[in-house]
């Protein structure tokens, strides 16, 4: 068999690093991208600050499931130097392509950071980035856009209704009727249904008006990164938009999943840096987070759906998946049991956000996921 063939990433990651292929490490994980950590040439633009930088490249045909606005994350960071602390600096090497310093240390997933509480420091540190963004005011960012419209036209500054009614509709549209094709016999074998966003909809108009604001839009923990000093940066802002600061702290504890404990003190120290910097901006906030956390526990079950059948389908094989279900037990049977046990924790959790009469059994949910697997053998 023919050796694999070097990916174009891997190529320039080579032909950048300072010590060609020795000097590159990777690739990197991340779903979006294939990322490369590179010693930095001399004289490159980020040697003062960084002994490695980050070359990322933008995976072709994956799946999008959150709204995206920036059309360049490099561009917003070099954007956001000097108004953002603790974030990577970039530089352009060549035309569109980007070289992020690469942030050295731990995620807050691995070791020590990951376990007990989050310190006092670093919860000081994270509401100082909400801070930070809540002072970024629209029309302040005139950057490309996806949409070729300035990042702050998708809807009217303050109209937090207008705002979340755009996630639900991007959910309904890109998420779920964009993939109904492939994926529609799963959602209708775990009751996930046409109209089952309509329930948020009527929340979202009873939405507190708020000012709007820069959001990064996807701050867990693999995406805090605790430095050999102890301080906290914030990397990936892949997702960053203009919206309602709320939206941000309402993603941070549904990805973060906190100990009480540390959810009130996280909720605080958002509120106190996100009304020092704009006034109003938590307004309503007591009584709205209950509804953009359940917009996100709904969200993630369109996504945890797709994505369930999608690893399972390019993982191991369809075939032995299917076999070992059928078989008794085995590898395909665990993956199966598996896949279930985390696509009903899920649809649990947002029961009654998408108004579900019900949450299915394992078994069931194995066997919708079996017979899918089934019907793609040809």
């Amino acid at each position: 068999m023919a050796p694999e063939t070097a990916s174009t990433a891997r190529e320039v990651a080579v032909k950048l690093s300072r010590d060609g292929d020795r000097g590159v490490y990777g690739p990197l994980q991340g779903h979006h991208h294939e990322a490369y950590a590179i010693v930095l040439p001399s004289g490159n633009p980020l040697g003062e600050g960084y002994a490695r930088g980050k070359l990322r490249m933008r995976r072709e045909g994956l799946l999008w499931f959150d709204r995206r606005t920036f059309a360049s994350e490099d561009e917003l960071l070099m954007a956001l130097r000097g108004r953002v602390s603790r974030i990577p600096e970039c530089a352009e090497f060549m035309a569109g392509l980007f070289l992020q310093g690469f942030v050295e240390g731990r995620t807050l997933r691995e070791g020590r950071f990951g376990l007990g509480r989050m310190s006092e420091r670093h919860v000081g540190q994270l509401g100082k980035l909400f801070g930070e963004m809540a002072a970024v005011k629209p029309g302040e960012l005139t950057l490309e856009t996806l949409s070729g419209d300035p990042p702050w036209l998708s809807v009217q500054d303050g109209d937090t209704p207008g705002f979340l009614r755009g996630m639900i509709d991007f959910t309904q549209d890109e998420v779920y009727e964009k993939n109904r094709g492939e994926f529609g016999s799963l959602f209708d074998r775990l009751g996930v249904s046409a109209t089952s966003l309509n329930g948020l909809r009527e929340r979202a108009e009873t939405l507190a008006e708020r000012p709007f604001s820069l959001v990064h839009g996807d701050l867990h923990r693999r995406n805090l990164i605790v430095d050999s000093r102890g301080d906290l940066w914030f990397i990936d802002w892949e997702l960053a938009m203009i919206g309602d600061p709320l939206y941000d702290l309402a993603t941070h504890l549904h990805l973060m999943n906190y100990p009480e404990c540390d959810a009130r003190r996280v909720k605080e120290v958002w509120r106190r840096a996100v009304e020092a910097a704009r006034p109003r901006a938590s307004n309503g906030w007591e009584r709205d987070l209950p509804h953009l956390l359940a917009f996100k526990q709904a969200q993630s079950v369109y996504t945890d759906i797709i994505r369930t059948a999608v690893g399972l389908l390019v993982g191991a094989g369809a075939l032995a998946l299917v076999a070992g279900a059928a078989t008794g037990p085995g590898p395909g049977r665990l993956r199966l049991a598996r896949a279930a046990r985390k696509v009903q924790r899920v649809l649990a959790m947002a029961k009654d956000a998408l108004g579900l009469r019900g949450v299915p059994t394992r078994r069931e949910i194995r066997e919708a996921y079996g017979e899918w697997l089934r019907g793609r053998r040809g």
